[in-house]
Protein backbone atom coordinates (compact mmCIF):
# COMPACT_ATOMS: atom_id res chain seq x y z
CA UNK A 1 0.00 0.00 0.00
CA UNK A 2 1.57 3.42 -0.95
CA UNK A 3 1.45 6.00 1.81
CA UNK A 4 -0.21 9.46 1.46
CA UNK A 5 2.67 11.58 1.99
CA UNK A 6 4.62 9.75 -0.82
CA UNK A 7 1.80 10.19 -3.15
CA UNK A 8 1.91 13.84 -2.07
CA UNK A 9 5.55 13.90 -2.71
CA UNK A 10 6.06 12.26 -6.36
CA UNK A 11 2.73 14.65 -7.36
CA UNK A 12 5.17 17.97 -6.34
CA UNK A 13 8.07 16.56 -7.91
CA UNK A 14 5.92 15.65 -11.33
CA UNK A 15 4.80 19.44 -11.20
CA UNK A 16 8.34 20.84 -10.59
CA UNK A 17 9.52 18.74 -13.08
CA UNK A 18 6.50 20.09 -15.73
CA UNK A 19 7.27 23.38 -14.71
CA UNK A 20 10.62 23.59 -15.27
CA UNK A 21 10.71 22.13 -18.74
CA UNK A 22 7.58 24.33 -20.02
CA UNK A 23 8.56 27.20 -18.29
CA UNK A 24 9.81 30.21 -20.08
CA UNK A 25 8.97 32.94 -17.57
CA UNK A 26 12.38 32.53 -14.95
CA UNK A 27 9.58 34.11 -12.35
CA UNK A 28 7.28 31.47 -10.18
CA UNK A 29 4.66 32.00 -8.19
CA UNK A 30 4.67 29.14 -5.75
CA UNK A 31 1.34 28.40 -3.39
CA UNK A 32 1.58 26.59 0.21
CA UNK A 33 -1.82 25.98 1.83
CA UNK A 34 -2.55 25.40 5.45
CA UNK A 35 -5.54 24.34 6.87
CA UNK A 36 -5.86 27.87 8.42
CA UNK A 37 -3.92 30.39 5.80
CA UNK A 38 -2.68 30.52 2.69
CA UNK A 39 0.75 31.54 1.82
CA UNK A 40 2.05 32.72 -1.53
CA UNK A 41 6.11 33.58 -2.43
CA UNK A 42 7.53 34.89 -5.96
CA UNK A 43 10.87 33.17 -6.65
CA UNK A 44 13.14 33.68 -9.62
CA UNK A 45 14.65 30.36 -10.88
CA UNK A 46 17.50 31.97 -12.37
CA UNK A 47 19.21 32.55 -9.34
CA UNK A 48 17.12 30.53 -6.97
CA UNK A 49 15.88 33.42 -4.64
CA UNK A 50 12.63 34.16 -3.61
CA UNK A 51 12.02 38.09 -4.26
CA UNK A 52 9.18 38.65 -2.01
CA UNK A 53 6.37 36.88 -0.35
CA UNK A 54 2.89 37.34 1.23
CA UNK A 55 -0.35 35.27 3.03
CA UNK A 56 -3.78 35.63 4.93
CA UNK A 57 -1.34 36.79 7.87
CA UNK A 58 -0.49 39.72 6.41
CA UNK A 59 -2.27 42.92 8.90
CA UNK A 60 -2.65 45.09 5.73
CA UNK A 61 -5.21 43.08 4.10
CA UNK A 62 -7.52 42.94 6.88
CA UNK A 63 -8.80 39.72 6.99
CA UNK A 64 -11.67 38.40 9.51
CA UNK A 65 -10.42 34.29 8.72
CA UNK A 66 -7.81 33.14 6.48
CA UNK A 67 -8.81 29.91 5.56
CA UNK A 68 -11.66 30.77 2.73
CA UNK A 69 -11.83 31.46 -0.84
CA UNK A 70 -12.13 35.20 -0.28
CA UNK A 71 -8.88 35.35 2.14
CA UNK A 72 -7.12 33.45 -0.90
CA UNK A 73 -8.38 36.09 -3.79
CA UNK A 74 -7.24 38.86 -1.45
CA UNK A 75 -3.85 37.54 -1.47
CA UNK A 76 -3.90 36.74 -5.09
CA UNK A 77 -4.78 40.70 -5.61
CA UNK A 78 -1.94 41.38 -3.25
CA UNK A 79 0.65 39.63 -4.96
CA UNK A 80 -0.29 40.84 -8.50
CA UNK A 81 -0.45 44.64 -6.90
CA UNK A 82 3.43 43.94 -5.77
CA UNK A 83 4.05 42.22 -8.58
CA UNK A 84 2.96 45.20 -11.15
CA UNK A 85 4.54 47.89 -8.41
CA UNK A 86 8.17 46.11 -8.52
CA UNK A 87 7.79 46.05 -12.71
CA UNK A 88 8.23 42.49 -12.99
CA UNK A 89 6.99 40.59 -16.02
CA UNK A 90 2.85 40.36 -16.26
CA UNK A 91 3.95 36.91 -17.43
CA UNK A 92 4.48 34.32 -14.57
CA UNK A 93 4.22 30.26 -13.86
CA UNK A 94 1.54 29.47 -11.30
CA UNK A 95 3.36 26.62 -9.02
CA UNK A 96 0.34 24.96 -7.25
CA UNK A 97 2.85 22.38 -5.65
CA UNK A 98 0.76 19.16 -5.03
CA UNK A 99 -2.88 20.88 -4.68
CA UNK A 100 -5.75 20.62 -7.18
CA UNK A 101 -6.34 23.80 -9.16
CA UNK A 102 -9.60 23.95 -7.38
CA UNK A 103 -10.85 25.69 -4.61
CA UNK A 104 -8.97 28.33 -2.35
CA UNK A 105 -5.87 27.72 -4.68
CA UNK A 106 -7.80 28.56 -8.21
CA UNK A 107 -9.01 31.66 -5.80
CA UNK A 108 -6.05 32.86 -5.57
CA UNK A 109 -5.02 32.59 -9.47
CA UNK A 110 -8.21 34.12 -9.96
CA UNK A 111 -7.62 37.00 -7.98
CA UNK A 112 -3.99 37.44 -9.38
CA UNK A 113 -5.75 37.19 -12.42
CA UNK A 114 -8.27 39.66 -11.83
CA UNK A 115 -5.15 42.59 -11.64
CA UNK A 116 -3.84 42.08 -14.94
CA UNK A 117 -0.96 38.81 -14.37
CA UNK A 118 -1.00 36.26 -17.16
CA UNK A 119 -0.87 32.41 -15.59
Amino acid sequence: MINKNRLKKKRLERNRYRISKKSNSSIRMSVFRSSKHIYVQVIDDKVSKTLFSTSSLDSSLKLNKGSDKKAAFKVGEKIADVINKKGFDKKITFDKGCYKYHGRVKELAEGARSKGLKI
